[in-house]
């Protein structure tokens, strides 16, 4: 199967990249379209539903009722669930906007924004891998000496943020907890951020190892793709560093471990760990995530002692993950089918995505430039968090929300080559699709008629309530 680019979309897009501030303007201008289609449209239209929203709102209302901001109550009784931050957030809406749903939301509702932004920025600037070793249908040492045009490669690092950012925001998992007052895509925007800042910081420093004077012309020039106007790389290190503490206030340990851990498992793969970790003052993150977390941490000790320690860390913590907690139990392969459906319909493509990275090749990756390592990031990110909560005992389809950036991040990698990358790297020139990428189409396409006849067929199976009769 083959396509071709049209003339009318060359000539729109030769037209348009002479005027980078004109891209850069109709990029915000659709950011905050798909964001308020997405995030805020009728965001306050619907009661709280479910009886966890009801908890967090009612929490953070208290809080300003009874000015205690250190210990959340519910009822006149301690709240240990969770950190303050969420209830924080949603008691300033409510000074501001009112006690009602809008308030309760808005927290959730900005954190996509605010990430869905953050990793339009970061496609724009890092979206390619080397496009001989991962497409698919090209054989790298082809175009050993081949040259690529830098209209091509700022094509695709266009194409590949507004994919990626699109896909983000439009997929059914972030819909759902970007409209709901809980705290889990606050922390899949905390988190989410500071993986992201991570890397730019990363990727900006642009060093090769030994073996990178020995790569193509074609790697050569991705690696003098542009970067974000910074002279030095610490600026987003430390924005990692108060993401983080941002996501202890958040939801606890699990904040600083899924970081940690898929940002150590991504150095330890690429045998750079020392040199990154000597850039990233680490050090002075310690200090950082320190200084505005402790004192919280401290201060609700203090007033509650080993009531608190107990709940929060022994209960919520250790013990949702060992576990099972209020009968919230599930197979090992749980997260597979909440992947498929909530990334649904661009979920099956994952496989493919994962697959044309050719992740197994360790030595390609080593000695290739940073600004080309986002998909392997992603893929690290991705595996980390569903592995992580795959071994934990309590399972929640919640749980898995902050893998979707690296989901959107993998398949904008893969589509924008698809859409722009081709033998000859002419406009004329017919693009072939893989018989992988052609299997995933059609796996999607069964997909969605079985979620369209399921959706269909609800009503017979499910029946009436008692509660609601006659819905």
């Amino acid at each position: 199967m083959k396509f071709k680019l049209t003339n009318r979309f060359k000539n729109w897009w030769q037209s348009w990249q002479q005027h980078p501030t004109t891209l850069w303007i109709l990029s915000i201008l659709w950011l905050l379209l798909i964001s308020w289609l997405a995030f805020l449209w009728n965001l306050g239209n619907i009661g709280l539903v479910d009886e966890t929203e009801p908890l967090f709102a009612e929490a953070a209302r208290q809080m300003t009722v009874t000015g205690d901001w250190i210990t959340p109550y519910f009822n006149g009784e301690t709240r240990f669930d969770k950190p303050p931050l969420i209830y924080w957030l949603m008691a300033i809406g409510y000074r501001l906007i009112g006690v009602n749903e809008w308030a309760v939301r808005l927290p959730s509702a900005l954190s996509a924004i605010a990430l869905t932004g953050l990793a339009f920025y970061t496609l724009r600037y890092y979206g390619i891998s080397r496009p001989g070793a991962f497409n698919p249908n090209v054989d790298s040492s082809q175009h050993r000496d081949s040259k690529i045009n830098p209209s091509y490669l700022q094509r695709q690092l266009w194409l590949c943020a507004w994919i990626g950012s699109t896909l983000m925001a439009v997929n059914l998992q972030t819909i759902i907890w970007a409209r709901t007052g809980v705290s889990d895509m606050l922390l899949s925007g905390c988190v989410g951020g500071a993986l992201l800042t991570f890397f730019l910081g990363y990727a900006h420093r642009n060093q090769r190892s030994t073996g990178a004077q020995e790569l193509g012309s074609i790697e050569k020039t991705v690696a003098k793709s542009p970067s974000p106007p910074h002279k030095y790389p610490c600026p987003w290190y430390l924005a990692c560093y108060v993401l983080i503490a941002l996501a202890i206030l958040t939801k606890g340990p699990v904040g600083i471990v899924l970081p940690t851990l898929i940002i150590g498992g991504f150095l330890l793969y690429l045998g750079n760990g020392r040199e990154v970790l000597q850039e990233m003052c680490l050090f002075r993150g310690i200090l950082i995530i320190l200084a505005l977390t402790l004192p919280w941490y401290l201060l609700v000790t203090l007033a509650n002692g080993q009531a608190y320690i107990d709940s929060f860390f022994g209960y919520h913590n250790i013990q949702r993950f060992t576990r099972t907690v209020n009968r919230h139990a599930g197979p090992w392969y749980f997260y597979f089918p909440v992947v498929l459906i909530a990334f649904a319909p661009w979920s099956s493509y994952l496989p493919f995505a994962i697959a044309r990275l050719k992740f197994w090749r360790r030595m390609r990756w080593r000695n290739s430039p940073r600004s080309t390592h986002l998909g392997l990031f992603a893929l690290f990110w991705f595996v980390g968090i569903f592995g992580f909560f795959t071994i934990a005992a309590t399972k929640l389809p919640s749980y898995v929300l902050p893998l979707i950036p690296a989901a959107a991040i993998l398949l904008a990698l893969l589509w924008s080559d698809q859409l722009t990358y081709t033998r000859t790297l002419s406009w004329s020139s017919p693009l072939p699709l893989s018989p992988s990428m052609l299997l995933s189409s059609l796996f999607n396409l069964l997909l969605l008629i079985a979620l369209a006849t399921a959706i269909f067929l609800a009503p017979e199976y499910i029946g009436s309530g008692p509660a609601a009769p006659d819905l």
